[in-house]
């Protein structure tokens, strides 16, 4: 089998990380050697030694958090890859895609990149990522994005990232965060989960929130997730965010939670989830709330009509839109049918579209087609 090298630049477990450790849970390692390269401390190593993967420590940050310079960087990734000596390179990011870039093709080795994020990218950039033989973008849309930025269409293809349908499945509630927090077990538990971040729509959601506990008294909103970014805007952006919810009309409604290790049992506990994001490449947390059976009220954008269709398998409203979103969470929470409808149709869109298994078989495709190139 081919050996194949992994190229993960964070330590975090995002989605990004965790869509790799799905792949690799069900499937991929049986087509290829993979070792995984990846910051030596932090979640992501750590599930790769429970996993069994094999991994190598890659550390591209400096002391203090930042990344260190460009030409640093690309010498430790031609340090690593002279190591290894892989017959393949699968850069796990957009960022880790152009980072190495150069540094394959200086070696005339095969490259795939993986563009798991819409985000605007300057002709360097470009150049960077049509170094690689191949570009996986995790949605149409993501593809289409990249098109239009001037990378080069005959490298990029579409592999939807999968979900494991055994881990997150639908589940009777079993009240534990009821318990937790001495709730009444009528009360309604609206979810969103995801990364805090001014892309990920929160301000919206909890300007929507107002409203809803306005009409509908018995429910309790849930933010699972954390900031990353140490940029002073994104640090505003979850202050304000805190202050929001502690205004007088969502006093006592708002509950963050952080990090959480037990996202496949909490998903059962929600009545709704809520996506109010920005802009979605493919988000993953859908793939999860749908294969959990939960009913979902999301935003149009990015990739995310390619996993959901408008009152067929989830309510979708237009971003920066708070009516909108207040209209569609009311409207489900009032009609219970409705939202089994949703639900089931949901998870069956899961389980037929986006199995771990043929996401793990999708990406060991890939690597044939690279390195038969």
């Amino acid at each position: 089998m081919a050996k194949v090298l992994v190229l993960c630049e964070y330590a975090s477990l995002n989605g990004g990380e965790r869509s790799l450790l799905t792949v690799l849970q069900h499937g991929l390692a049986d087509h290829a050697r993979i070792q995984v390269a990846c910051p030596r401390h932090g979640p992501l190593a750590e599930t790769l030694v429970r996993s069994g993967i094999a991994h190598r420590p890659l550390d591209l940050q400096a002391p203090h958090g930042a990344r260190l310079p460009l030409a640093d960087c690309r010498s430790r990734l031609r340090r690593l890859i002279d190591a290894v000596q892989p017959d393949l390179v699968h850069a796990n990011s957009l960022a880790m895609s152009r980072l190495v870039g150069p540094v394959i093709a200086e070696r005339s080795l095969p490259g795939l990149g993986h563009l798991r994020d819409i985000l605007r990218i300057n002709r360097r950039v470009v150049d960077d990522l049509n170094r690689h033989a191949r570009l996986i973008a995790v949605s149409q849309a993501t593809e289409q994005w990249y098109v239009d930025l001037g990378v080069d269409p005959q490298r990029l293809h579409v592999v939807h990232n999968g979900v494991d349908l055994k881990r997150f499945c639908p589940r009777p509630a079993t009240g534990y965060l009821h318990r937790l927090w001495n709730l009444p077990p009528a009360t309604m538990l609206i979810g969103t989960i995801g990364q805090i971040g001014m892309r990920k729509g929160l301000d919206v959601l909890l300007d929507a929130a107002a409203e809803v506990v306005q009409r509908e008294p018995a429910v309790c909103f849930v933010i699972v997730g954390q900031r990353y970014s140490q940029k002073a805007e994104a640090l505003e952006y979850e202050t304000r965010l805190h202050e929001r919810a502690s205004h007088p009309d969502l006093q006592g409604r708002v509950r963050f939670l952080g990090l959480r290790d037990d996202i496949a049992e909490l998903m059962n506990e929600l009545t709704l989830l809520v996506h109010p994001a920005r802009q979605e490449p493919l988000g993953r947390v859908l793939l999860e709330a749908a294969a959990s059976g939960v009913p979902i009220v999301a935003t149009c954008v990015g990739g995310t009509p390619e996993i959901l269709a408008h009152d067929r398998s989830a309510r979708l409203v237009p971003p920066d839109d708070g009516q909108a979103l207040a209209d569609a969470m009311l409207g489900l929470l009032a009609d219970p049918a409705s939202r089994q409808r949703l639900a089931q149709s949901a998870r069956q869109q899961a389980a037929t579209r986006f199995d771990a298994n043929t996401a793990a078989r999708a990406l060991a495709d890939q690597y044939q087609m690279v390195l038969r190139c």
